[in-house]
């Protein structure tokens, strides 16, 4: 009969029987998930992002894979940010208008006027856009393939020094 291996003894966790996953402990806290959201807002991206919590980018990975409430966060703070900019650039690109008041002192007394603010597009913006959503009709670089014979022909010249010993005589 084969011996059977003994069974170490293990002593009860501190932690309440709970298995310890060991390493050191993850500096994520719950706040973050309110300032990346702030964060995104203005812009960041991932680098930016892991390095104001002072961390790398594949620590940043993990806790947007972890904490759910962290990575929706980050896509919400992304998607309005990048769809508040999109809404200004159409708008600047396609000409709107808006509302405003004009207030003028007259004769000691404070006149206001409500009128209407047009501006026009803006053609910059318009190729910017243009450029950016339909890139195969509005790109600035045009690619030529060119096939065939250029009719270049390479021809090597010979030069001649004088050797100054050999005409040394005359």
């Amino acid at each position: 009969m084969a011996k059977q291996p003994k069974k170490k003894a293990v002593a009860p966790k501190e932690n309440g029987g709970k298995k310890n996953k060991g390493g050191r402990p993850s500096p994520y806290k719950p706040e973050y998930a309110d300032q990346v959201y702030k964060l995104c807002l203005l812009g960041a991206i991932d680098k930016e992002i892991a390095d104001f919590f002072n961390v790398t980018e594949s620590t940043l990975n993990l806790w947007k894979l972890k904490h759910d409430e962290f990575s929706e966060s980050i896509k919400r703070g992304k998607t309005f940010a990048d769809a508040t900019v999109a809404s200004k650039l159409y708008h600047r690109a396609s000409g709107y208008e808006h509302e405003d008041v004009d207030i003028k002192m007259f004769a000691g007394e404070i006149i206001t006027t409500k009128l209407i603010k047009h501006y026009p597009p803006d053609t910059t913006a318009g190729i910017f856009w243009l450029k950016n959503r339909q890139p195969g009709k509005w790109r600035e670089k045009q690619e030529v393939e060119h096939s065939g014979d250029l009719g270049i022909v390479w021809k090597e010249e010979k030069t001649y020094e004088a050797n100054p010993e050999t005409n040394q005589g005359d």
